[in-house]
Protein backbone atom coordinates (compact mmCIF):
# COMPACT_ATOMS: atom_id res chain seq x y z
CA UNK A 1 0.00 0.00 0.00
CA UNK A 2 1.23 3.23 -0.72
CA UNK A 3 2.33 5.73 1.65
CA UNK A 4 -0.12 8.32 1.09
CA UNK A 5 -3.04 6.09 0.88
CA UNK A 6 -1.60 5.00 4.54
CA UNK A 7 -1.57 8.57 5.53
CA UNK A 8 -5.02 9.88 4.65
CA UNK A 9 -6.50 6.66 6.11
CA UNK A 10 -4.95 7.57 9.70
CA UNK A 11 -5.71 10.77 9.15
CA UNK A 12 -9.49 10.54 8.16
CA UNK A 13 -9.79 7.62 11.01
CA UNK A 14 -8.41 10.20 13.56
CA UNK A 15 -10.58 13.07 12.73
CA UNK A 16 -13.80 9.85 13.05
CA UNK A 17 -12.85 9.18 16.02
CA UNK A 18 -12.15 12.34 17.17
CA UNK A 19 -16.00 13.08 15.90
CA UNK A 20 -17.49 10.47 17.68
CA UNK A 21 -15.67 10.67 21.38
CA UNK A 22 -16.90 14.20 21.23
CA UNK A 23 -20.26 13.53 20.61
CA UNK A 24 -20.72 10.82 23.07
CA UNK A 25 -19.05 12.93 25.85
CA UNK A 26 -21.38 15.85 25.12
CA UNK A 27 -24.15 12.85 25.06
CA UNK A 28 -22.57 12.57 28.41
CA UNK A 29 -22.58 16.22 29.18
CA UNK A 30 -25.71 17.64 27.97
CA UNK A 31 -27.82 19.60 29.94
CA UNK A 32 -30.77 17.29 31.47
CA UNK A 33 -34.27 18.82 32.08
CA UNK A 34 -33.88 17.95 36.32
CA UNK A 35 -30.87 20.28 35.97
CA UNK A 36 -32.88 23.58 34.59
CA UNK A 37 -34.03 25.96 36.90
CA UNK A 38 -37.32 28.07 36.50
CA UNK A 39 -36.47 31.55 37.96
CA UNK A 40 -39.91 32.96 36.73
CA UNK A 41 -43.06 31.64 35.12
CA UNK A 42 -41.02 32.58 31.88
CA UNK A 43 -37.81 32.45 32.59
CA UNK A 44 -35.50 29.50 32.82
CA UNK A 45 -32.21 29.39 34.21
CA UNK A 46 -29.33 26.82 32.75
CA UNK A 47 -26.45 25.81 34.02
CA UNK A 48 -22.79 25.38 32.34
CA UNK A 49 -22.19 22.45 30.12
CA UNK A 50 -19.17 21.87 27.85
CA UNK A 51 -21.76 19.97 25.40
CA UNK A 52 -21.62 22.69 23.12
CA UNK A 53 -18.24 22.83 22.74
CA UNK A 54 -18.11 19.40 22.22
CA UNK A 55 -20.58 18.87 19.90
CA UNK A 56 -18.97 21.77 17.66
CA UNK A 57 -15.83 20.12 17.64
CA UNK A 58 -17.48 16.76 16.80
CA UNK A 59 -19.77 18.64 13.77
CA UNK A 60 -16.20 20.52 12.66
CA UNK A 61 -13.50 17.13 12.90
CA UNK A 62 -16.32 15.20 10.58
CA UNK A 63 -16.29 17.85 8.49
CA UNK A 64 -13.34 18.00 7.76
CA UNK A 65 -12.79 14.15 7.65
CA UNK A 66 -15.55 13.82 4.84
CA UNK A 67 -13.65 16.67 3.42
CA UNK A 68 -10.44 15.14 3.25
CA UNK A 69 -11.73 11.79 1.86
CA UNK A 70 -13.53 13.21 -1.12
CA UNK A 71 -10.76 15.76 -2.21
CA UNK A 72 -8.38 12.87 -2.14
CA UNK A 73 -10.27 10.50 -4.04
CA UNK A 74 -11.65 13.17 -6.34
CA UNK A 75 -15.38 14.24 -7.52
CA UNK A 76 -16.86 10.64 -8.35
CA UNK A 77 -19.37 11.80 -10.11
CA UNK A 78 -17.14 14.60 -12.33
CA UNK A 79 -15.33 11.86 -14.59
CA UNK A 80 -15.47 11.89 -17.90
CA UNK A 81 -14.18 8.41 -18.84
CA UNK A 82 -16.57 5.39 -18.18
CA UNK A 83 -16.27 3.11 -15.41
CA UNK A 84 -15.07 0.08 -16.23
CA UNK A 85 -17.19 -2.92 -15.54
CA UNK A 86 -15.60 -3.99 -12.04
CA UNK A 87 -17.68 -5.01 -9.12
CA UNK A 88 -15.15 -2.87 -7.04
CA UNK A 89 -16.46 0.55 -8.44
CA UNK A 90 -19.74 -0.76 -7.32
CA UNK A 91 -19.06 -1.00 -3.89
CA UNK A 92 -16.93 2.44 -3.95
CA UNK A 93 -20.25 3.95 -5.56
CA UNK A 94 -22.45 2.57 -2.58
CA UNK A 95 -20.01 3.64 0.36
CA UNK A 96 -20.00 6.97 -1.53
CA UNK A 97 -23.55 7.74 -1.04
CA UNK A 98 -24.16 6.11 1.90
CA UNK A 99 -21.16 7.87 3.10
CA UNK A 100 -22.47 11.64 2.44
CA UNK A 101 -25.91 10.58 3.60
CA UNK A 102 -24.68 9.52 6.91
CA UNK A 103 -22.44 12.19 7.05
CA UNK A 104 -25.53 14.97 6.38
CA UNK A 105 -27.73 13.51 9.40
CA UNK A 106 -24.86 13.42 11.85
CA UNK A 107 -23.20 16.99 10.70
CA UNK A 108 -26.95 18.13 11.67
CA UNK A 109 -27.61 16.30 14.62
CA UNK A 110 -24.01 17.43 16.12
CA UNK A 111 -24.69 20.95 15.22
CA UNK A 112 -28.36 21.21 15.85
CA UNK A 113 -27.93 19.78 19.54
CA UNK A 114 -24.95 22.31 20.12
CA UNK A 115 -27.37 24.88 19.61
CA UNK A 116 -29.87 23.96 21.21
CA UNK A 117 -28.03 22.89 24.53
CA UNK A 118 -27.29 27.07 24.79
CA UNK A 119 -30.79 28.21 25.14
CA UNK A 120 -30.00 29.84 28.50
CA UNK A 121 -32.49 32.01 29.97
CA UNK A 122 -35.31 31.12 26.79
CA UNK A 123 -37.80 29.42 27.20
CA UNK A 124 -40.92 27.86 25.36
CA UNK A 125 -44.81 27.55 25.46
CA UNK A 126 -47.14 23.99 25.26
CA UNK A 127 -50.25 25.25 24.52
CA UNK A 128 -50.09 28.09 27.13
CA UNK A 129 -47.98 26.20 29.68
CA UNK A 130 -44.27 27.54 29.75
CA UNK A 131 -41.56 25.02 29.36
CA UNK A 132 -37.76 24.87 28.59
CA UNK A 133 -35.92 23.94 26.14
CA UNK A 134 -33.75 20.87 26.55
CA UNK A 135 -31.81 18.26 24.00
CA UNK A 136 -33.42 15.07 23.87
CA UNK A 137 -31.71 11.89 24.86
CA UNK A 138 -29.83 10.22 22.19
CA UNK A 139 -29.19 13.34 19.33
CA UNK A 140 -25.30 13.60 20.17
CA UNK A 141 -25.31 9.69 20.55
CA UNK A 142 -26.82 9.50 17.42
CA UNK A 143 -24.86 12.02 15.65
CA UNK A 144 -21.76 10.11 17.25
CA UNK A 145 -22.60 6.68 15.93
CA UNK A 146 -23.52 8.13 12.42
CA UNK A 147 -20.04 10.44 11.96
CA UNK A 148 -18.12 6.84 12.98
CA UNK A 149 -20.19 5.11 10.23
CA UNK A 150 -19.29 8.06 7.44
CA UNK A 151 -16.04 8.12 8.15
CA UNK A 152 -15.45 3.94 8.20
CA UNK A 153 -17.31 4.67 4.90
CA UNK A 154 -15.29 7.39 3.37
CA UNK A 155 -12.22 4.90 4.09
CA UNK A 156 -13.65 2.16 2.39
CA UNK A 157 -15.09 3.85 -0.29
CA UNK A 158 -11.30 5.27 -0.91
CA UNK A 159 -10.12 2.09 -0.34
CA UNK A 160 -11.81 0.42 -2.79
CA UNK A 161 -11.41 3.14 -5.82
CA UNK A 162 -7.88 2.92 -5.52
CA UNK A 163 -7.83 -1.13 -5.70
CA UNK A 164 -10.16 -0.81 -8.78
CA UNK A 165 -7.73 1.86 -9.99
CA UNK A 166 -4.67 -0.51 -9.64
CA UNK A 167 -6.23 -3.02 -11.10
CA UNK A 168 -7.15 -1.44 -14.40
CA UNK A 169 -3.96 -0.18 -14.38
CA UNK A 170 -2.54 -3.83 -14.30
CA UNK A 171 -4.98 -4.98 -17.10
CA UNK A 172 -4.08 -2.32 -19.34
CA UNK A 173 -0.44 -1.67 -19.03
CA UNK A 174 1.02 1.81 -18.82
CA UNK A 175 1.69 1.77 -22.58
CA UNK A 176 -0.60 4.61 -24.48
CA UNK A 177 0.83 3.32 -28.22
CA UNK A 178 -1.47 0.56 -28.85
CA UNK A 179 0.34 -2.70 -30.10
CA UNK A 180 0.57 -3.10 -33.46
CA UNK A 181 0.09 -7.02 -33.85
CA UNK A 182 3.64 -8.22 -35.10
CA UNK A 183 3.08 -6.07 -38.49
CA UNK A 184 6.91 -5.44 -40.09
CA UNK A 185 7.31 -2.18 -41.88
CA UNK A 186 9.80 -2.33 -44.80
CA UNK A 187 11.20 -0.91 -48.10
CA UNK A 188 9.01 -2.53 -51.28
CA UNK A 189 10.74 -4.70 -53.19
CA UNK A 190 10.60 -3.07 -56.51
CA UNK A 191 13.93 -2.57 -58.84
CA UNK A 192 15.10 0.98 -58.88
CA UNK A 193 14.16 3.08 -62.34
CA UNK A 194 17.07 4.79 -63.82
CA UNK A 195 16.45 7.90 -64.63
CA UNK A 196 19.84 8.36 -66.62
CA UNK A 197 18.81 9.13 -70.24
CA UNK A 198 19.92 6.60 -72.94
CA UNK A 199 22.92 7.24 -75.14
CA UNK A 200 23.34 7.17 -79.22
CA UNK A 201 25.91 5.67 -81.09
CA UNK A 202 26.53 6.52 -84.61
CA UNK A 203 26.02 3.35 -86.89
CA UNK A 204 29.95 2.97 -88.01
CA UNK A 205 31.04 3.47 -84.40
CA UNK A 206 28.82 0.38 -83.39
CA UNK A 207 29.99 -1.84 -86.62
CA UNK A 208 33.82 -1.15 -85.76
CA UNK A 209 33.28 -2.03 -82.57
CA UNK A 210 31.60 -5.29 -83.33
CA UNK A 211 34.73 -6.48 -86.25
CA UNK A 212 37.81 -5.49 -83.11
Amino acid sequence: MERKVIVICCVVGFLGLLSAATGFGAEATRIKGSEVQITSPTQCSYPRSPALGLGLTAAVSLLIAQVTINVATGCICCRRSPYPSNSNWTIALVCFVVSWFTFVIAFLLLLTGAALNDQHGEEGMYFGNYYCYVVKPGVFAGGAVLSLASVTLGILYYLTLQSAKNNNTNLWGSSSVPHQGGIAMGQPQFPQQSTQEPVFVHEDTYMRRQFT
